[in-house]
């Protein structure tokens, strides 16, 4: 496996990918109507269990596309070696992709290298990212596209954009944040919003999953919603190097 990419693609610069330490936890992304375990979502973490945040913290401008790429590589290493057989959702950062095409080779390279399916890759990018070149992402996603993967925009509905970022893009899955879920099931605001935007991921032909799902009464105000897939500690929490299997999952 290559550590190195050179590439002027990607802003003629060199990504180390070996400078971080770093490994990765899974959390289950669940299909209840299936009684499924759909997927999981890498979550970046450091060797001694420390959060994203912390790790996140620690990323500067010029390490940016680096982190990046080590956190692709290293996702995808652990998934093939923990014999992930679901989709798998990695966290990109839109503004440290280039040219997606040559930021995609570590990607393939490392799909290949560790025998895991390319096509089983979902990347994330997240509506807390403040999105600085829109015309970008557009290429990213479509680039995604052309090589078999799926682009999912998480956090939806806290961050900078909202429904505006639906205008400009269309990727395959949105994730609703925990912000519009919370308490679902005693606001009718939330639900009156939430109905809105399943219509509206609908009519696009996308797949809606809720995230932060905490509570058996925000779990059965979602399904009459008419969501069936979701992520939160009501599942599975992140688990470091190790994946949720479907019979450890309360399904009652």
């Amino acid at each position: 496996m290559a550590a190195f990419l050179n590439s002027p693609g990607c802003g003629g610069a060199c990504a180390d990918t070996t400078q971080f330490s770093l490994t990765m936890a899974f959390q289950p992304v669940v299909d209840v109507s299936a009684r499924r375990i759909y997927g999981y979502e890498a979550l970046v973490r450091g060797l001694n269990g420390e959060s994203a945040a912390a790790m996140l913290s620690m990323v500067t401008d010029e390490t940016r596309y680096a982190f990046d790429q080590a956190c692709r590589v290293k996702a995808i290493q652990l998934a093939a070696r923990l014999g992930l057989d679901r989709r798998l959702s990695i966290n990109f950062m839109p503004n440290a992709v280039y040219h997606p095409e040559a930021c995609l080779r570590l990607t393939l390279d490392a799909a290949r290298d560790y025998g895991f399916p390319p096509e089983l890759i979902t990347f994330e990018f997240t509506e807390n990212e403040q999105i600085i070149d829109r015309d970008r992402i557009k290429s990213i996603i479509a680039t995604y596209r052309r090589y078999g993967f799926q682009t999912a925009l998480d956090d939806f509905g806290a961050g900078y954009a909202g429904l505006s970022l639906l205008a400009d893009f269309q990727p395959d899955i949105i994730k609703i944040d925990r912000y519009l879920v919370a308490d679902i099931d005693s606001s009718a605001t939330r639900q009156a919003i939430l109905a809105g935007v399943i219509a509206t991921v609908r009519s696009l032909g996308m797949l809606a999953i809720a995230e932060g799902v905490e509570r058996r009464e925000e779990l059965e105000t979602l399904q009459r919603l008419g969501i069936t897939h979701y992520q939160g500690y009501l599942f599975g929490r992140p688990m470091i190097e190790r994946l949720i299997a479907d019979e450890e999952i309360d399904w009652a």
